[in-house]
């Protein structure tokens, strides 16, 4: 069965800080079909800059796929059996609320007036709007970086999961993934362009988003693939035009998302990731791991990651462990960095499926 699409209205949706957002839309894609007891649902949650076009072809508007791979008939999650669920994260340009929408009660774009989102927004957001078009319960939830961190915060939020996947992402924010979202911002904010958010219709802030994307790809690689790929391959270095291979490759990347993704959302986005953390105003992280007591638990830590290094994603375990989680660690081995969860398909989809047999998921008869 083809992905489906759709979208849900809250009215009313209460944030962390208090706030409030008026009319929340939440964007979402359907792969398979839901049992009504839910025991064959999982949600998928999407990393920084993807979205709810979780698998198959082009869909116009929307990034190419980006987990096709692993959400397929007969792969790992497999939609021959499961209903898969990805919810367009709110601050995404591609269909839940963002600052690119206009602001309810203006003819005016949000811009920067957009409320600050963090985590558990967007996980509570999401239940809701599921829970919104009959789907009241879940068997599972996976989701990889930012993805991750909904997944937890999922996990943290619902009582009857069975299990909860999280691929390199950890408990928190640390200082130094801080500081390179805290640069992109500044590289946003630094260009004239920008115009304190207040640049609709325009493209706005293109230079800024570019070198932001630029910086980020370095947190998503390895010294290893930069080697491996680029080495000092170089043209005309002697000439002060001239370039390393690696700065046209960083070049590349930068260009190619100016080209679909809005600078503010941008900054809320990476604003949303420094604001995780489990334990917030919480007892400690492992009281977020309540609700997950005697249920299933996997994190998936990457072994060249630079940005969410394994030794964070091994912390999860340990906190969901000690308040008796059945809690597993396991490891990909590759020099891709951080976006090995996206580019090593098959070692994921071995992980995946090898948990998925120790917990008996799922015992679907279809």
């Amino acid at each position: 069965m083809s992905e489906r699409f759709g979208s849900v209205v809250l009215p009313r949706l209460t944030l962390h800080s208090g706030k409030v957002l008026k009319e929340a839309r939440v964007a979402y894609s359907i792969n398979g079909t839901p049992r009504p007891d839910g025991s064959n649902v999982v949600v998928v949650c999407h990393a920084l800059t993807g979205s709810h076009h979780v698998a198959g072809g082009p869909v116009p508007g929307l990034p190419d796929a980006w987990w096709d791979a692993v959400v397929r008939p007969g792969g790992a999650l497999d939609t021959g059996k499961l209903c898969v669920i990805c919810c367009n994260n709110l601050c995404s340009p591609y269909g839940s609320s963002a600052p690119i929408d206009t602001e309810p009660g203006t003819e005016r774009p949000w811009g920067m007036n957009f409320p600050v989102v963090d985590p558990r927004d967007v996980a509570f957001s999401q239940k809701k709007a599921l829970e919104a078009i009959g789907v009241r319960r879940v068997a599972g939830v996976v989701g990889g970086s930012l993805g991750g961190m909904l997944a937890l915060e999922w996990a943290a939020l619902t009582n009857d999961l069975s299990f909860a996947v999280v691929l390199a992402a950890p408990l928190r924010l640390y200082p130094q993934a801080i500081a390179f979202n805290g640069v992109q911002r500044h590289a946003i904010t630094s260009d004239p362009e920008w115009k304190d958010g207040d640049y609709y219709p325009e493209q706005g802030p293109v230079k800024g988003l570019a070198n932001a994307r630029m910086l980020a790809m370095i947190t998503y690689r390895s010294e290893e693939s930069f080697v491996r790929r680029h080495m000092r391959e170089s043209r005309n270095i002697d000439d002060w035009k001239g370039r390393f291979d690696v700065e046209s490759y960083l070049m590349h990347h930068g260009k190619l998302l100016t080209r679909r993704f809005d600078a503010n959302c941008y900054l809320y986005l990476t604003k949303m990731m420094d604001l995780h953390d489990l334990s917030r105003n919480r007892a400690d992280a492992e009281a977020a791991f309540e609700p997950m007591r005697k249920k299933n638990f996997l994190a998936v830590g990457i072994n060249s990651d630079i940005l969410f290094p394994a030794w964070q994603v091994q912390e999860v375990v340990e906190a969901a462990s000690d308040v008796g989680v059945c809690a597993v660690y396991r490891e990909i081995r590759s020099d891709s960095g951080h976006d090995a969860f996206l580019l090593e398909a098959e070692q994921v989809s071995n992980i995946l499926i090898e948990f998925f047999d120790l917990i008996g998921f799922p015992n679907v008869d279809l």
